[in-house]
C-alpha cells in the first residue's frame, strides 16, 4: 500500500536554493517510490523582495545592500550555490552572474496559484519552467510574455495566462497565502511542510528529505 504525503513546497522563483531543495526533494521521492512512500506537492508562494521595482536590481548590488556582502562575496556565494545546484538538479543550469537581475515574482505567483486551481498537475512543471527563464535565461521575471511563454512550457494555456496577468486576477488570493505561512512561522525558503505540521527547512541534500521522509511516513 501506498503512503502518500501532502507536502507545501514554499518557496520564491528567485531563490536559487530553492532550486536545490527542489532538485533534492524530487531525487528523494524518487527514491523512496520503492518504498511505497509518495507524495502530492504543492507550490506555495514566498517573495523575497515583495518591494522590488519592476525594472528590478542587480544582483551584486542587492545582496551587498540586503546582506552587506561584498562583490568578491556574492561571486563565491554564487559559485557555491551552482555547483549544489548541478549536484541537487543533474542537468539544470545556473548561469547567475555579475551582471544578472533579481525580479519582483508577484505575477510568477498569481500564475502558479493559477495552474494549482486549474491544473495543479502542471503546477511543478510550470514552476520549473520560471526557475529555467531566471536562473538558466536570465530573462525578465516581470515580462508578461516571457511569463507566459513559461506558462506554454509547462503545457498550460498561453492565452488564458495572459488572461490572468491582465486581469490581476489570484492577487488577492496570493497575498492572503503568503500571510498564512508567515503567520505559521514561515521566515526563509525553501521550506518545506509535510502533512502540514513537519518542517525541513533550506536547500537540503536529497538524502536528508529521504531520511525525514520516511521518518514522517511511518509517523
Amino acid at each position: 500500500m501506498t503512503k502518500t504525503l501532502k507536502i507545501d513546497f514554499v518557496s520564491d522563483v528567485v531563490c536559487p536554493w530553492c532550486v536545490v531543495g527542489l532538485g533534492g526533494l524530487e531525487t528523494a521521492l524518487e527514491t523512496l517510490k520503492a518504498e511505497g512512500i509518495a507524495a502530492e506537492v504543492r507550490f506555495q508562494p514566498f517573495e523575497l523582495n515583495p518591494d522590488m521595482a519592476p525594472e528590478g536590481e542587480n544582483i551584486t548590488e542587492h545582496i551587498g545592500r540586503k546582506y552587506g556582502a561584498t562583490p568578491e562575496q556574492s561571486a563565491a556565494n554564487r559559485a557555491n550555490i551552482t555547483a549544489r545546484a548541478a549536484e541537487a538538479w543533474p542537468g539544470f543550469e545556473m548561469k547567475m552572474g555579475e551582471d544578472s537581475r533579481i525580479w519582483n515574482t508577484f505575477d510568477a505567483h498569481r500564475l502558479l496559484h493559477w495552474a494549482g486551481e486549474v491544473a495543479p498537475e502542471k503546477q511543478a512543471a510550470l514552476k520549473k519552467a520560471l526557475f529555467h527563464i531566471h536562473f538558466t535565461e536570465g530573462r525578465n521575471l516581470t515580462d508578461a510574455g516571457e511569463l507566459t511563454a513559461a506558462a506554454e512550457a509547462a503545457g498550460l494555456d498561453r492565452a488564458e495566462a495572459a488572461e490572468v496577468l491582465a486581469s490581476g486576477r489570484y492577487g488577492k488570493a496570493v497575498r492572503e497565502a503568503q500571510a498564512l505561512w508567515r503567520a505559521r512561522g514561515i521566515n526563509a525558503v525553501p521550506a518545506v511542510v509535510v502533512e502540514g505540521k513537519y518542517l525541513i527547512s533550506g536547500g537540503q541534500p536529497a538524502g536528508v528529505f529521504e531520511e525525514a521522509l520516511r521518518k514522517m511516513a511511518g509517523a
